[in-house]
């Protein structure tokens, strides 16, 4: 069963005005939506089962994260706030007020000891999440506009901003490399092996990089941009990179070849602008206005 015999498995109205981002947790068996309503809700996708809604931010919440152990969940918002949450009580447990504007993008470091986010005050803040302090632990300034979005593995930090570089911070050594790649990046993902990053363009283009020399190594196209920060995700092979798309459409791109393999449609004309592939296996996420959709092979889904 290939992952491009994909279907339409679950359709999930999510009641949040617009679903602004929807990530699979650590393992996917559960996933969040951040939504114009101020709230997170957590579900278990495969049985369109809505778990808990966390309210508590004064504006749109743009991105959350869950951690290792899924007891946490980061989020940020517009109201320029970074929220800890207790997954179980649904309760606030920190609320970080660093950031001087919209808080865009946010993650958790492996240990889920620290939050990572990024912002349009175009600065990269940590927040050490196991104390009580309330300032960030250390804030990156290397970008000129907005942080569109952060990847954080083991030892590295990959930040894309609308300045039109990507930053890779190596923590272990304290080492940044700034790339300039020409053109706005509104997202950026690095393949399971480490060994690439992948970027979204405002030009409707996918760019991978060798993430050690630099290199161009392919181009993806196909995809329809417009005026919306897309994002990008990985299978779980490293074999297959899948955007959404201004047009409703998801499409996937083969990593070596470039071509375009399939394409789906989620919401004709209505963009696609978060998807979130499952860790390990085919499933894949994606959110348009108000819903979300989990896509699988109905053989997998009869094994669940």
């Amino acid at each position: 069963m290939t992952e491009l015999e994909l279907s339409n498995l679950v359709t999930i109205k999510c009641k949040q005005q617009v679903v602004r981002a929807v990530r699979f947790n650590i393992d996917g068996s559960y996933c969040l939506t951040c939504g114009a309503d101020k709230k997170i809700k957590l579900w278990n996708p495969h049985r369109q089962l809505l778990l808990k809604t966390y309210g508590g931010h004064a504006n749109e919440v743009l991105d959350a994260a869950g951690s290792c152990d899924s007891s946490h969940i980061v989020s940020c918002s517009a109201d320029k706030s970074v929220i800890l949450w207790d997954v179980a009580t649904g309760q606030p447990v920190r609320r970080y007020r660093g950031h001087a504007s919209t808080v865009t993008c946010v993650k958790f470091n492996e240990e889920s000891t620290m939050a990572v986010s990024g912002s349009v005050d175009n600065t990269v803040a940590f927040w050490d999440v196991v104390s009580r302090r309330q300032e960030p632990v250390q804030v990156l300034k290397d970008a000129k506009d907005t942080i569109t979005s952060i990847q954080v593995t083991n030892n590295e930090i990959l930040t894309c901003s609308i300045d039109c570089h990507v930053r890779l911070y190596d923590i272990r050594v304290g080492k940044m490399i700034s790339d300039y790649i020409g053109k706005m990046v509104t997202f950026g993902s690095i393949t399971h092996d480490g060994q690439c990053y992948v970027l979204s363009c405002a030009d409707s283009t996918i760019m991978l990089f060798d993430k050690d020399s630099g290199e161009l190594l392919n181009t993806f196209s196909g995809h329809e941009s417009r005026d919306y920060l897309l994002e990008n995700a990985i299978n779980e092979k490293d074999s297959l990179i899948i955007s959404g798309s201004a047009s409703g459409e998801i499409l996937y791109y083969d990593l070596i070849s470039s071509k375009c393999v399939k394409k789906l449609i989620h919401n004709l004309n209505k963009p696609v602008i978060s998807i979130s592939h499952h860790p390990t296996d085919s499933y894949m996420l994606s959110a348009s206005e108000d819903e979300i959709k989990l896509w699988g092979t109905r053989l997998m889904e009869m094994e669940q």
